[in-house]
């Protein structure tokens, strides 16, 4: 890549284009090639330096797939492949490297070869992370020369903390930018909590920050995209899509930095910190003009937070299909609140032609509740399949006749139904190779209001993280332009009609008292004690942390889904089954 005197020996701007990209875990020869495409899209616009997220070319997290030897050395093959073919522009990639133990790494690309290979250093082992299962930690930052311009690199949690290997590139190798390759999970709230932590980590630093994120769902998680580039005030100069594939292609003028340091005591004062574990990389940029960019945005707007978890589920919900193969979904829709949303999510992941809904009315079905459910789908265009299931309870309770003789009806009797529903959407399920999607919701689950191979029976919870306060605020959302959520289904009292005249208040609190116990029992690990001081009736919450203690066999069984909270079920909240230790 010959230097270009077209740039001129004063041009401090660097062109950088960060590729949001959605890359599946494993799809190693697919996400080389998706690769390369990105970068001649880059090229094309005159990147001088391109980047991916993290661990890009295997995508992010492969979990297990690291322990195989031969994953990482494939993956290693496709960046020497990938690097024969790079020109015009330089190119940071994630990947497994191999070096005496294994690293999460990034290699920069640059004259068709592997020019320098960065190992993250801050490896997060907490919440959906255990990346000490996997890798061993880099123990020095990399600076790259780019003709004069100075970046360092580093990855996702390298920025999350103050110190560490943004802070040597920045104060010991004099970078002028720092990018990070990141795959940053989504939760509610989390973009405004990384731009805050990236704007102050550009302010300490005296530099520009760039920041690429993958976007996608992976099996529970979502990445939100929502790139970004600040510059050395802490101010979003540009900011990617959220929940979407972007290419942000941004000129930034390194004369920033160089003003920000001279007015900016504190850099000065932070030079007495430098250790010297930085090394050091040149390399040229590309001959070409400077092409005119347009001025990209960054009053870009976030989302408001019902539309940013919309937003997650819905991405989660298709990309799990799509990445696994499922061309249509089956649920059963009983018209309330819960089937209700589930259905509206996965007709607008997959499209209305792509969704079967399931009534299976018994004895205890309102016709209101009919009605609903043949409203909705209507509206949505989703086909509606009616199975009653009336004869088929009467010939489980003849069947169980004899072994029941003499007993008291319990919810043996009453799991029926959910359960004779279950063998029926897993039989389309078989027969049509449709997957199932249950309809359950957080709270449920987290109580054990919920029927083992009944309601649990799926392959995907679409609402599995979201307490049902959250199921009627999105609900709302989802209606804010047109009604397509029938009214009286969110404004009725919630029931699972598996008895005669049967409320959910029958076996549980208001929800919105269940739900602030659920926020402060599960989420945030709070002690019965502490949230008794939220005002919350002591006996309620010993009832509830109770119910939610011995729901965790259940748990366990049930289909993976969409996370949305600090803290969801799965891989993020892990307790034994077996367990005597009780809060109270």
């Amino acid at each position: 890549m010959p230097s270009d005197a077209t740039h001129g020996a004063r041009d401090r701007t660097l062109r950088v284009a960060l590729c949001q990209c959605n890359l599946p875990v494993g799809d190693l020869d697919g996400n080389v090639n998706r690769i390369r495409v990105l970068i001649g899209r880059a090229v094309e616009q005159g990147a001088d330096l391109t980047l991916f997220p993290e661990l890009s070319v295997t995508g992010y997290p492969p979990e297990d797939l690291l322990l195989n030897p031969r994953f990482a050395d494939a993956a290693a093959a496709g960046v020497r492949e990938l690097a024969r073919t790079v020109t015009d522009t330089v190119v940071i990639v994630g990947l497994p490297a191999l070096r005496e133990d294994l690293h999460n790494a990034a290699a920069v690309l640059a004259d068709h070869a592997i020019v320098a290979t960065y190992r993250k250093h801050f490896l997060p082992n907490y919440a959906v992370f255990d990346e000490q299962r996997y890798f061993a930690s880099g123990d020095d930052a990399l600076v790259i020369d780019l003709a004069g311009v100075r970046v360092g690199v580093t990855i996702c949690e390298d920025l999350w903390y103050p110190g560490g290997p943004g802070q040597w590139a920045a104060i010991d190798g004099g970078a002028e930018l720092i990018v990070n390759l990141s795959g940053s999970p989504y939760h509610r709230g989390k973009g405004l909590e990384r731009e805050r932590m990236l704007a102050q980590r550009a302010a300490d630093y005296c530099c520009f920050i760039a920041f690429c994120n993958a976007v996608g769902g992976q099996d529970e998680l979502v990445f939100d995209g929502h790139s970004l580039v600040i510059d050395p005030t802490g101010e979003v100069v540009a900011r990617g899509a959220q929940f979407e594939e972007d290419l942000l292609v941004v000129d930034v003028d390194m004369v920033g930095a160089s003003r920000r340091r001279l007015h900016d005591p504190r850099w000065r004062q932070s030079l007495d910190a430098r250790h010297g574990r930085v090394r050091s990389v040149s390399v040229s940029r590309a001959s070409r003009p400077r092409l005119t960019l347009a001025p990209r945005s960054a009053s870009v707007s976030l989302l408001e937070p019902d539309a940013e978890v919309y937003r997650a589920l819905t991405l989660g919900t298709a990309d799990y299909f799509r990445k696994n193969g499922f061309q249509h979904a089956v649920l059963g829709l009983s018209g309330g609140i819960d089937s209700a949303l589930a259905l509206t999510v996965a007709a607008d992941a997959l499209g209305a032609d792509a969704v079967t809904a399931v009534s299976m009315p018994s004895r205890y079905t309102a016709d209101m509740n009919r009605e609903d459910a043949s409203t909705l789908a209507a509206t949505l265009g989703v086909e509606l399949m009616e199975l009653p299931i009336g004869d088929l309870a009467t010939a489980y309770d003849g069947a169980l006749a004899g072994p029941f003789a003499g007993t008291e009806p319990n919810v043996a009797e009453v799991n029926l139904h959910a359960r004779i529903r279950g063998n029926l959407l897993i039989a389309l399920s078989n027969k049509f190779g449709w997957l199932v999607l249950t309809t359950g919701n957080k709270s449920e689950m987290s109580v054990g209001y919920a029927t083992l191979y009944g309601d649990m029976a799926g392959g995907f919870a679409i609402l599995k993280d979201v307490l049902k306060t959250w199921v009627y605020r999105l609900a709302r959302w989802r209606n804010r332009d047109t009604e397509v959520i029938p009214i009286r289904i969110i404004d009725k009292p919630p029931t699972a009609e598996l008895r005669e005249h049967q409320l959910d208040t029958d076996s549980l609190p208001p929800y919105d008292t269940l739900d602030a116990i659920l926020e402060a029992y599960v989420e945030d690990d709070r002690s019965p004690e502490d949230i008794e001081q939220l005002g919350v009736d002591s006996a309620l919450v010993g009832r509830v942390v109770t119910m939610v203690d011995r729901a965790e066999y259940k748990r366990r069984q049930a289909p993976p889904g969409v996370r949305i909270s600090t803290r969801a079920f799965g891989r993020d909240r892990r307790l034994p089954i077996t367990n005597r230790y009780r809060s109270r």
